[in-house]
């Protein structure tokens, strides 16, 4: 018979299994590891409520997968707390730590004057704010996950477990935005959008409808983001984080694109206009394409000192609500559509956490479609298949088409 050294101070799970505990608190490894309660959480419900969620996760050292037992750390008025006592440190959360200062922070935007941001201001404001720490955590996790692929699934978890912690509080505190922590917010919300793309892809879904009651989408989550925010605007166009603001992303003079786009869009708009569902439907196609129109071009033109990542999430934002609601209905013409927006998430293909969401999306929207409207996608198949960056700028060419939105200024 295996010999076993019973811990006296052990939890009453790891006695009854008759293994051994390491009795981390408040949730051993064990208990954690075969989600089942453990019995030191007895004394800390109200400390790990999402409300007051514990400083850091703890990682085990010696066995096969990351422990997420945390360390809940009494608040203190420093900005660091004084909770933690010397030989306390929580070295898987300080490798993270590094990891987002070191390398994360300068996948989040092609902006250089940002990346300092990333590096410094972030992470400073997130000494004040439980979960924006927690949010960059998650990120660097699921960095460290794709950086380190034989580890990938330890380091999901951890993200996961971060990431859980970081949305309870942010949701909590959503009525309570001031002044003083709309910078965090607005910090997590970017970093939320990072996590969702950056999370395991499910084979076979088109991404932008709730699998599960408590889901996230893309979609709706760029959308929703954007909605909560708007108010608080203007304490963040003139705070710490105003170097993260894009001024006019969502506007555009210039509307110039290369002819085949430019050809493909307005046979698109074209068959907008016969779509059937009603005047609603089919203004809302009209709208969407529109707006896929203004995101092309301003891509196409942007300089290099402006974000494409910001400017390629615009049309998530600027579409209408019933196209969206067309979309979850999965009408062929809202996911035509969608399939040439998947051109533009092609040109994010060389972040980390974008790749290969292009292809992967229009493969689902294939799947989705009959004849003849898989004929409407070739187009953006070809162009991802073919793993072109079809809205490169390029100095003005003949197949290049020059327009003007109406009373806009030529330059000369």
């Amino acid at each position: 018979m295996k010999s076993f050294n019973e811990s006296r101070t052990g939890c009453a799970q790891c006695k009854k299994r008759r293994i051994k505990c390491d009795e981390v608190r408040p949730a051993c490894s064990n208990c954690i590891k075969h989600s089942i309660t453990c019995d030191f959480q007895s004394g800390n419900s109200e400390e790990s409520s999402p409300l007051h969620p514990p400083k850091l996760i703890k990682h085990a050292s010696g066995s096969g997968s990351p422990a997420s037992a945390v360390r809940p750390v009494k608040r203190q008025r420093s900005t660091i707390s004084n909770g933690l006592q010397p030989g306390e440190l929580q070295m898987g959360d300080l490798e993270l730590l590094h990891q987002f200062v070191t390398e994360t922070c300068y996948t989040t935007s092609n902006r250089p004057d940002s990346h300092e941001l990333w590096r410094i201001t972030v992470p400073k404001e997130g000494f004040h704010h439980d979960f924006l720490m927690r949010g960059i955590l998650a990120v660097a996790a699921l960095h460290l996950s794709h950086l380190r692929p034989e580890s990938a699934g330890d380091y999901q978890h951890i993200a996961h477990s971060h990431q859980d912690r970081a949305l309870s509080a942010f949701q909590a505190a959503m009525n309570t935005m001031t002044e003083t922590n709309c910078h965090a917010f607005f910090a997590l919300s970017s970093l939320i959008v990072v996590y969702q793309f950056a999370s395991p892809r499910t084979p076979g879904t088109l991404a932008f409808t709730f699998e599960t009651e408590d889901s996230m989408n893309w979609l709706a989550m760029i959308r929703g983001v954007n909605s909560i925010l708007q108010p608080s605007w203007p304490w963040v166009e003139n705070g710490p984080l105003r170097g993260l603001l894009q001024p006019g992303v969502f506007n555009t003079t210039d509307t110039r694109l290369p002819k085949p786009a430019d050809h493909q869009l307005r046979q698109l708009a074209e068959l907008c206009e016969t779509a059937a569902g009603g005047n609603e439907a089919v203004q809302a196609y009209i709208d969407a394409v529109k707006a896929l129109r203004k995101c092309f071009a301003k891509i196409f033109t942007r300089s290099s000192v402006e974000c494409e990542i910001g400017t390629a999430f615009t049309w998530p934002v600027e579409v209408p609500d019933k196209f969206v609601e067309l979309l979850h209905a999965r009408n062929p013409e809202a996911l035509v559509i969608l399939a040439h927006y998947c051109v533009v998430l092609h040109h994010l293909d060389n972040y980390w956490w974008m790749k290969g969401w292009g292809a992967h999306l229009l493969e689902n929207i294939y799947d989705e479609l009959s004849q003849p409207w898989r004929d409407w996608i070739q187009w953006p198949s070809n162009t991802i298949a073919r793993n072109e960056r079809c809205l490169v700028w390029r100095p003005l060419s003949p197949d290049m088409v020059p327009t003007q939105t109406p009373g806009s200024i030529s330059s000369t």
